[in-house]
């Protein structure tokens, strides 16, 4: 089962169906070179639907994100596990309109809180591209430390360590 998180400004919700069209669309777009790389559609289904799958699969997974007031999607915030990834990481991404007001910053402590309480982890990572300046700075602000022992995705990835407080 999918919880439903509340912040002050924020729900984090069960993905839906209508969420496909804001990540596709992040996806097609320039913005998103330093997530997970521009990609096509198809592509782009593939990997939300991976993604969205994961719930099943493993317990986690990600968020949709709306705004509490006004029932708009913000984006995405979550804990994503590829087949790839070293471990559960956490991810976010905010459509153009919501950049900069703080709804990832919000929506990740809220996961993190999740995550302690649910969960017996060490720590979560973020892993994030070396040119992904804003996301490694938020990453920093929720009180993440650079790991370079932690192994990434693709070389060069910065590797943000989140101490849970579970078992090592």
């Amino acid at each position: 089962m999918i919880p439903t998180l509340h912040t002050r400004r924020l729900i984090l919700r069960a993905p839906k169906l209508a969420d496909f069209e804001h990540w596709a669309a992040f996806f097609a777009s320039p913005r998103s070179i330093h997530e997970r790389g521009m990609m096509s559609r198809i592509d782009a289904w593939r990997t939300w639907a991976a993604d969205v799958a994961i719930w099943q699969l493993k317990g986690y997974g990600p968020f949709g994100m709306d705004d509490r007031a006004t029932g708009a999607y913000l984006g995405e915030v979550g804990i994503y596990h590829g087949d790839d990834f070293p471990g559960p990481e956490l991810g976010w991404f905010v459509v153009p309109e919501a950049e900069g007001k703080g709804y990832a910053a919000e929506a990740a402590r809220a996961v993190l809180d999740w995550v302690r309480a649910s969960f017996d982890w060490p720590h979560v990572t973020n892993i994030i591209d070396p040119a992904n300046a804003r996301s490694i700075a938020l990453g920093l602000r929720l009180g993440g430390v650079i790991d370079p022992t932690l192994p990434g995705v693709d070389p060069g990835d910065v590797v943000i360590r989140h101490d849970l407080g579970g078992r090592p």
